[in-house]
């Protein structure tokens, strides 16, 4: 398994879902619910038979509706498509089944529709507007970037508008997040070892980070805090922190990892928490305070202050934290291609490896305690 992704539109119930990649069998989803309070995973399969599963995501607005990447052969020849799914109404929301092998009674998803990319290419990643109503929704096909408009109840998709990567060779995207900033105008893409920003509006570049890794670009991830903040991370082992309004030199690199990284990812509340996943089989889990929307901690209001304590808290505030590795997570024997927060709970995790394990950590509760007190 490769494609994981929290249930964006459920904000009360820990889920995520993991598409499966099988050669042999019919491939589903895993719909894992934790349960926090006994920690418990519950598990409901759907099956997915049309093709292994490169990539997942769901619907900011619908609990019930998600978009995968799969490949198709026809003809001897492989495609990635994507199409966009309803699971079973009964599935929407957090259920509490018994963890028992639930494959025998496994339902099978809704097709909602397909989208064509026949003219595009391979379909690389499906991602929906951040605060949207879960109509508007972007995919990569390799060099090209298509807007969809998803009409009456996500049944038909419409291309609305789209762009073309120019230049030599063989342009291909390799992942791209939609930001949440701007009026949720601007995507940022990956292509081989470049970064660029798009205005969906016009379907223009808006910036272009140039050589941003020295080999292939992964992933990247928006500061939710700091709307010119961009996380990107690659085959060279570094993750990189950009400002968008000067993209000549990254605010921060960091270097944890010893082989390519897969994943980045903010933490939705707290954006000094950042999650990394690496074919080194890590998950890292780093501070990166001095760039986050708090460098100096929380404010305190002077009057709550002792004149001691006043000068004590001027030194203090004068300097910035200190960003630091929080926790290396060891867990996976495999490659972890992908780690997700939790949208429910911003305290928890999920990572998950090539040979299909899924594991949920949490952030360490001194450090939360730390960031919320």
């Amino acid at each position: 398994a490769r494609a994981l992704t929290p249930q964006t539109a459920e904000t009360d119930a820990i889920r995520f879902l993991v598409g499966t990649q099988s050669l042999r069998y019919d491939n589903q989803i895993h719909i894992i619910d934790f349960d926090d309070e006994n920690n418990i995973i519950n598990k409901n399969v759907l099956l997915h038979q049309v093709g292994e599963i490169w990539h997942i995501s769901t619907s900011p607005a619908d609990k019930g509706v998600l978009a995968t990447c799969y490949n198709k052969t026809s003809d001897s020849k492989v495609m990635t498509c994507a199409a966009v799914w309803r699971m079973p109404k009964e599935l929407e929301s957090g259920s509490h089944e018994s963890p028992d092998d639930s494959s025998s009674n496994a339902q099978t998803l809704e097709l909602l529709c397909h989208l064509d990319n026949t003219a595009h290419g391979n379909m690389a990643c499906v991602m929906w507007e951040p605060m949207g109503d879960g109509k508007k929704i972007i995919s990569l096909a390799d060099n090209n970037i298509l807007l969809w408009d998803l009409q009456e109840s996500s049944a038909k998709a419409v291309l609305s508008s789209s762009a073309a990567l120019e230049g030599k060779g063989q342009l291909k995207f390799t992942s791209g997040r939609w930001s949440p900033h701007h009026n949720c105008t601007q995507i940022a893409t990956a292509n081989d070892i470049t970064v660029r920003g798009w205005d969906t509006r016009s379907m223009r570049q808006i910036y272009c980070i140039e050589n941003a890794h020295g080999q292939l670009v992964r992933d990247l991830d928006f500061n939710p805090n700091k709307q010119y903040y961009l996380a990107s991370c690659g085959d060279d082992c570094k993750v990189k922190f950009w400002d968008t309004r000067n993209v000549t030199e990254p605010v921060k690199t960091l270097e944890e990892h010893s082989h390519w990284v897969w994943n980045v990812r903010y933490n939705h509340s707290h954006d000094q928490l950042i999650l990394t996943g690496s074919s080194d089989s890590r998950v890292i889990l780093s501070n990166m305070v001095s760039i986050s929307s708090e460098p100096f901690g929380h404010m305190v209001d002077d009057d709550e202050l002792s004149d001691q304590e006043d000068q004590h808290q001027e030194e203090k505030i004068k300097e910035p934290l200190q960003d630091s590795v929080i926790a290396t997570y060891e867990e996976h024997e495999d490659s972890v291609y992908a780690v997700e927060w939790s949208s429910a709970d911003p305290w928890l995790f999920a990572s998950l490896s090539y040979d299909g394990r899924l594991v949920i950590n949490r952030v360490p509760r001194a450090l939360k305690y730390h960031i919320l007190l």
